[in-house]
């Protein structure tokens, strides 16, 4: 793709590492099949190639960028299946973050658009902030309808039931009997241990059962993806610098083998931290040896040796693949592999796969968009349930999970969940 950039803005690092990434992009199309907007939209604006020519337009100008742009921007899930689908290695994922951030800092959204993703990014963000708001939400909401989509949104994807008991966030280790093969830190993600606390606590449980001792540091923050998302690109930093010092001070403390984490798209954040601080010199080396050895869960116990599972011939069920996960981390068939050695026979959901719809906060800021989407892929998984004995709907991310829980007649469980059920647990949504 062509750049008409002025040579001062050329002498921008960011700008030549977007023109960069732009000259890659050959306007071949293998994008727009499987870009969820497009496909639901029809508008070329509203696909990866179209996109990525409004914000060269945008960068290339500057100044503040036009509402037609951030409009085509928003909408963007960054479920990264072009990233997945491009054959010349556009770099869209930083390409669009990078969109965002300049939207954040050069747009004037209107005060309540303001105001709402300040409080989405501030909640979510705060266990203590998101545990008020979820009590708030369960007391209004036989009449949430009165507050506009956005709210009736939120409120909806607030589970009916929420167990009280939560990990902690002092600093506890999870030790095995004998001798430990690997010490691993778990993060516990931020909405996660509040809305579904039942996935730390079955991770732990599988994670000592193969013989890994687990620690929870004490002041581990949210991982920054929520705000880096939503162009709040500051906050995501300072809240990533913080993780970084803790799992350092662990790292040179009594070690660490792997990081993990069982929220996909938290994974894939934390997995990206050292390009995201490829210009910070200070925190460059620390966070490249953060990305090393963070692993999703499913990697980590791919490793260790799998103990006899207590249940023979586990039940049909479907995997969703979480977008995070299969597009953003490369992580396809090793979940699955996991499944059918516990021995769960799993049936695939057909045709070509889409985003659910969750995509971090996009389900409350564009709440129309995810709503079909969520339809889309919701449909095709309860037919399959009518015509098939089917007892879970698995995925490995509790975005997906709260999002299309609701719309499945099953239960819609974790990954870990079920591996966990196979080896003496308790048993998922139960």
């Amino acid at each position: 793709m062509k750049t008409e950039f002025t040579s001062e803005q050329r002498e921008q690092p960011i700008i030549q590492i977007m023109e960069d990434n732009l000259r890659k992009c050959v306007h071949c199309g293998f994008c727009l099949p499987v870009c969820p907007t497009y496909s639901i939209l029809g508008d070329e604006r509203d696909s990866p190639r179209g996109r990525i020519y409004s914000i060269k337009n945008m960068l290339e100008k500057g100044g503040e960028p036009s509402r037609q742009t951030v409009k085509h921007v928003d909408r963007c899930l960054s479920c990264l299946a072009c990233v997945t689908a491009c054959p010349s290695g556009v770099d869209y994922q930083h390409y669009i973050d990078y969109a965002r951030s300049y939207i954040d800092s050069s747009h004037r959204r209107p005060l309540i658009d303001k105001l709402f993703r300040w409080l989405i990014s501030t909640v979510i963000t705060n266990q203590r902030a998101f545990v008020v708001a979820i009590t708030a939400a369960r007391v209004f909401r036989p009449i949430s309808k009165i507050f506009g989509k956005r709210i009736n949104s939120l409120v909806n994807l607030v589970p009916r039931q929420i167990t009280k008991k939560q990990i902690s966030d002092h600093n506890i280790s999870f030790m095995v009997e004998g001798e430990a093969e690997i010490r691993v830190a778990l993060l516990p993600g931020c909405a996660q241990r509040t809305l579904r606390p039942s996935i730390n606590e079955a991770s732990i449980r599988l994670l000592n059962r193969m013989r890994a001792t687990v620690i929870i540091p004490k002041n581990i923050n949210c991982c920054g993806a929520i705000n880096y998302h939503l162009g709040a690109e500051s906050a995501a930093l300072m809240k990533a610098r913080s993780n970084i010092d803790v799992l350092i001070n662990e790292i040179e403390g009594d070690g660490l083998d792997y990081i993990i984490s069982n929220s996909a798209g938290c994974g894939t954040h934390i997995k990206d931290y050292f390009t995201i601080f490829q210009n910070d010199p200070i925190y460059l080396e620390k966070s490249e040896r953060i990305s090393k050895i963070a692993r999703d869960i499913t990697e980590v116990l791919s490793t260790l040796k799998i103990p006899n599972p207590e249940i023979v011939a586990g039940p049909p069920i479907i995997y969703h693949d979480a977008c995070s996960l299969l597009h953003g981390q490369k992580i396809k068939n090793g979940p699955r592999e996991l499944l059918k050695k516990f021995g769960f026979q799993i049936v695939e959901i057909p045709g070509n796969h889409f985003c659910c719809g969750s995509a971090g906060t996009y389900n409350l800021i564009q709440v129309n968009l995810a709503e079909k989407l969520k339809f889309e892929r919701v449909s095709k998984i309860n037919s399959i349930i009518k015509n098939q004995p089917i007892q879970f709907l698995v995925t490995g991310n509790i975005g997906c999970i709260t999002q299309m829980a609701r719309e499945i007649s099953i239960p819609t469980v974790h990954t870990v969940e079920l591996l966990d059920w196979a080896t003496g647990g308790p048993l998922p949504g139960s």
